[in-house]
């Protein structure tokens, strides 16, 4: 583990790709990003289901939030501003609502910009 947070999304999906191009040009943060495929996920004890199905943050410690906990913790970690609305991004009704708008985007990203048939995702089946 690194001293520094981790965001991995899925390396294969266009729009996953546009996002993480996003982040490392606008957002302060001071966290590594990286497609799950070039990481050891086995070393974070993650199945690769759920690298495939939600974008995820591991921090310094080890601890994995994943959807739209891992956007709340990244934008916890770019600070100012941006960490007003990761931290309402944490709490109920926001919370609620973060998860089911990540969901309806993440279940679509085949129809976002830049996303194709390579993109769609399933939820994790449990092993």
């Amino acid at each position: 583990m690194s001293g520094r947070a981790l965001l991995i999304y899925e390396g294969d999906c266009g729009f996953c790709n546009r996002c993480a191009r996003f982040i490392s040009r606008r957002l302060p943060s001071r966290a590594e990003l990286k497609p799950w495929q070039r990481v050891d996920l086995d070393a974070y004890g993650i199945p690769r289901a759920r690298a495939r199905y939600e974008v995820l943050w591991v921090a310094p410690d080890g601890h994995v939030d994943g959807g739209a906990q891992a956007i709340a913790k990244l934008l916890l970690d770019c600070g100012g501003l941006w960490a007003v609305l990761g931290g309402l991004l944490r709490l109920p009704p926001f919370r609620w609502a973060a998860h089911g708008a990540y969901r309806l985007v993440a279940n679509n990203r085949d129809r976002m910009p830049g996303g194709g048939p390579v993109c769609g995702t399933k939820p994790p089946r449990a092993d």
